[in-house]
């Protein structure tokens, strides 16, 4: 089955633009590089860094970023907008890299797109080095657990989010401006459950608020629970 990505690049890159788009700008991005910023770091690896947005952030800090994607449309497009950057086709499942090459590996909001999670987490964990730090953002499991038909009317007319089934693991099509793409619902518990299992050790966890933008938007990202963000470090032997 297609995850429709390569079907979706073209609209992904007019909607994200080089900006990006309301979640990334207005909520994830600050509390994201200010845990890039509170840590010593040289090189690093974006997991899933699509069009390359977050690797060129990294790289205004003075990192040396890695970008993996399994679209090419998008890896043409990150090296298009980062000609100095390192952009590479490979896959979260099957990383090529040797053990402990980077002090920081990244996920942001890429987890929801990966079908063998346990296999993805555990290459994340193994290319890191011991003392570094995996830095992910993803969608909520509360939020995912409400797709696609999260939103409805009540009797009253009010908008409510509603969810369901939030303890069953499943595949979902997330569709919104020309995009129609796999996403994964899987509970919280899956997710910390496999981070564990690699030694891993939280180190900051967090569901960050809007800051900034279209008010409107920033009240209806504070009604619902849409992303969290954690920081897993990786223990020196």
């Amino acid at each position: 089955m297609s995850d429709g990505w390569v079907q979706s690049a073209a609209a992904w890159i007019d909607h994200l633009g080089e900006e990006g788009d309301f979640g990334r700008v207005h909520v994830l991005d600050q509390p994201m590089l200010a845990r890039v910023r509170a840590r010593h770091i040289v090189d690093a690896i974006d997991v899933g860094c699509g069009e390359g947005r977050f690797c060129r952030m990294l790289a205004n800090e003075g990192i040396r970023p890695v970008g993996i994607d399994p679209t090419a449309a998008l890896i043409d497009r990150a090296r298009a907008l980062h000609p100095a950057g390192d952009y590479r086709l490979g896959a979260a499942e099957k990383l090529d890299f040797a053990d402990h090459s980077f002090d920081l590996v990244c996920s942001y909001l890429s987890l929801i797109d990966i079908t063998d999670i346990d296999l993805a987490i555990a290459e994340m964990a193994r290319v890191l080095r011991p003392g570094g730090s995996l830095l992910i953002a993803n969608l909520t499991s509360f939020n995912t657990a409400g797709q696609p038909d999260s939103w409805k009317r009540d009797l009253l007319g009010r908008a409510r989010f509603s969810i369901d089934h939030y303890l069953e693991e499943r595949v979902t099509w997330a569709v919104w401006k020309g995009i129609r793409v796999v996403n994964w619902h899987r509970p919280l518990s899956t997710y910390m459950k496999l981070l564990i299992d690699q030694g891993l050790v939280l180190r900051h966890f967090d569901e960050p608020s809007p800051t900034g933008g279209d008010p409107a938007r920033g009240a209806r990202f504070r009604r619902v629970p849409y992303f969290v963000m954690m920081e897993w470090g990786k223990p020196v032997a």
